[in-house]
């Protein structure tokens, strides 16, 4: 029997190769994820903060710098939390072990999850993993400490997005209008 033309998926099924394509997988993945991150400098521009003009003006800059910046601050509001933590340690090791939880199980994930031979959808996934994420941090009785850290996340990105000027995000401002679903007026290139 030849094999001409074919082409091996893979060498086994289990093994240290099929670990090591898992975990090359995964870093792309996370590079992928960081990827839509925008510089540091470009969000920390002092040159680019001032008062926005009314209400409109505001509303505006804050939907243009969610959208471009958006992997930045959802950074931001994971660094509040994950400080907020620090005083509560069992809270913050469940945070990290729920974290890894999320990653393996819904990230990054390139297959369908399998649990005694039956195909999981997404969506009980991420419905299951919602709540367990909830429950477990409020058997932590850290709940106060943690919806105050993520108002404090919240409030210093709508603050920073209300108060950082559009005009310089020019190039990009199509692909921040699709990325948030709004399309970017008149107003938003006069910030």
């Amino acid at each position: 029997m030849t094999t001409y033309g074919t082409i091996p998926t893979s060498s086994s099924p289990s093994g240290p190769s099929t670990k090591l394509e898992y975990l090359s997988r995964t870093k792309e993945r996370i590079k992928e994820g960081l990827g839509t991150r925008r510089p540091w400098k470009l969000l920390f521009n002092l040159r680019s903060i001032n008062l926005p003009g009314n209400f409109p003006d505001a509303v505006t800059r804050i939907r243009t710098n969610l959208a471009y910046f958006r992997m930045n601050y959802s950074i931001i509001v994971l660094i509040i939390l994950f400080l907020s933590l620090l005083w509560h340690p069992i809270s913050l090791i469940v945070f990290l072990v729920m974290m890894a939880a999320w990653l393996f199980l819904y990230f990054l994930r390139d297959e369908p999850l399998v649990v005694f031979s039956r195909t999981i959808d997404d969506r009980v996934v991420l419905i299951v993993l919602s709540i367990l994420t909830i429950v477990f941090l409020l058997l932590t009785h850290a709940t106060l400490n943690i919806l105050v850290s993520l108002l404090i996340g919240a409030a210093v990105v709508l603050v920073h997005a209300a108060f950082r000027r559009t005009d310089d995000l020019l190039l990009d401002e199509e692909a921040a209008g699709l990325m948030s679903g709004v399309s970017p007026g008149p107003s938003a290139s006069s910030s």
